[in-house]
């Protein structure tokens, strides 16, 4: 039945699961390698490296062990509820996407891995794996849509698509066919079947795979980028104007 059942399991009527498991470790190779692709060609790691120095050369005053724990929590409150967006509804998307991707994520490792082909699967795992992926479908129509910079404020026309849209893009089509490939399977057509899984393999592969063109290692970054921030506001090394710079 739908949403309880293991939707990988009709998957071994014509796919060992050993392939599925293997699918997976090269995306999650092909994750590592994209992000330390994008590292190196854009320099990202070299920039934090000297942006470190730099600011540790100027800063105005010393920070304990007890003030970077401080910050450090601070930032990873920030990064858990998207406090860096000023807009409620921006922030209430990426909530449900991130929350909802990492879920679906970590119930797909389990369900491939331990449960590949059980139909007694926990009942709770295929429950999480939908409320994760209706997660990301939510707050990702919800984005795309209706909150996108260049169709909110450039007026594009929704279907327009930039480069910066690549991982919003691939990521609902995956979501969006595991949900259909999961319906289809229900319906014990074989053909259909293997159909909408090959359409979800293919949208899920260009999500991984498109990491050193898309904005997935972003999610990386970002956590880096506010500690950084944080720091250099605690010990006066920011070059950043206040606030109260602002409005002069």
């Amino acid at each position: 039945m739908m949403l309880i059942d293991n939707p990988f399991v009709p998957l071994t009527d014509f796919l060992p699961p050993f392939y599925l498991q293997l699918y997976v470790v090269l995306m999650v190779l092909a994750v590592a390698a994209g992000t330390a692709f994008d590292l190196y060609h854009k320099r990202s790691a070299t920039f934090f490296v000297q942006q470190g120095k730099r600011s540790r050369a100027v800063a105005a005053r010393q920070l304990g062990g007890a003030d970077t724990a401080v910050i450090a929590l601070r930032t990873l409150n920030e990064i858990a509820t998207s406090g860096e967006f000023c807009n409620r509804n921006r922030r209430i998307s990426h909530v449900l996407m991130s929350y909802g991707f990492v879920l679906y994520l970590l119930t797909t490792i389990v369900l491939v891995f331990v449960y590949p082909a059980d139909p007694a699967t926990p009942l709770l795992l295929p429950v999480l794996w939908n409320i994760g992926a209706l997660m990301v479908l939510i707050g990702g129509y919800w984005f795309f849509f209706f909150l996108r910079v260049n169709v909110v404020q450039e007026r594009h026309p929704v279907w327009h698509l930039m480069r910066a849209d690549l991982f919003i893009a691939s990521l609902l089509a995956s979501v969006t066919f595991a949900l259909l490939y999961e319906v289809v399977a229900w319906t014990q057509n074989a053909m259909a079947t293997q159909l909408f899984f090959g359409l979800y393999l293919l949208f899920t592969t260009l999500l991984f795979v498109s990491v050193p063109w898309s904005k997935f290692a972003h999610m990386f970054y970002k956590p880096v980028v506010a500690f950084q921030k944080r720091m250099e506001e605690a010990d006066g090394s920011s070059d950043l104007p206040t606030p109260a710079d602002g409005g002069r």
